[in-house]
């Protein structure tokens, strides 16, 4: 199994660079993190430097998911002995290793973003009908509310519902593991977002396009 070992190393360390942080000590001098929410994600990344530079945080974030789960996973799979675990399999688990990654990075003392985008790429490597979907979702509680964080909670939770009622209800030929791969994914951007779920209910999340405002540390 070193090659398995392998995979999710090269994932988890893959998913550990942080664009944000990056280009927030390159370009403004201070660590997104002492910004706006003091997440290290696309959102804040658009507060402090704009939307050129958010999207270039979302595409490598992005990136870093799809990579693990495609072409690392593709790079050392060969080396993993097939009658004990399947490529569908190996490829979420590396998508959850980056995703751990991205969330708990490494490199910059273990405080990361909240993962929707990685998370989004490494399940566009595995169900990109149903990323496609939830991207749809998200888009729509976005343009009604404003809220970022909103639109990524009601958009992951969708996976799992697309999921089960495919397996479920029309029989479709969805992996086992894709169906708790799902459910993983929901209940982990619910759980990285629950600060901003305290702020909905409280009234205080911030919408859309407010600018970022430097905290004191």
């Amino acid at each position: 199994m070193v090659s398995l070992v392998i995979i999710l190393t090269a994932s988890y360390l893959l998913g550990s660079v942080s664009p944000s942080i990056i280009l927030s000590r390159l370009l403004k001098g201070v660590d997104v993190r002492t910004t706006g929410s003091g997440n290290a994600g696309m959102t804040n990344a658009i507060r402090l430097l704009g939307g050129k530079w958010g999207a270039v945080v979302a595409f490598i974030d992005v990136a870093k998911g799809f990579c693990a789960a495609m072409f690392i996973t593709s790079l050392f799979f060969s080396g993993i002995n097939l009658a004990y675990v399947d490529e569908t399999l190996v490829r979420i688990l590396a998508g959850v290793a980056a995703v751990a990654g991205h969330i708990w990075t490494v490199f910059f003392g273990f405080k990361g973003g909240k993962g929707v985008l990685t998370v989004a790429g490494a399940v566009l490597g595995v169900a990109p009908l149903q990323v496609g979907i939830c991207f749809l979702v998200f888009l729509i509680v976005f343009g009604l509310f404003r809220y970022i964080s909103l639109g990524s909670i009601i958009g992951s939770w969708v996976f799992p519902i697309m999921v089960f009622i495919q397996r479920f209800i029309l029989d479709s030929h969805i992996s086992f593991h894709l169906v708790w791969f799902s459910v993983f994914v929901a209940i982990l951007i619910t759980f990285t977002h629950r600060e901003n779920i305290e702020r909905l209910l409280r009234g205080e999340e911030k919408k859309f396009g407010k600018p970022a405002t430097h905290q004191n540390t």
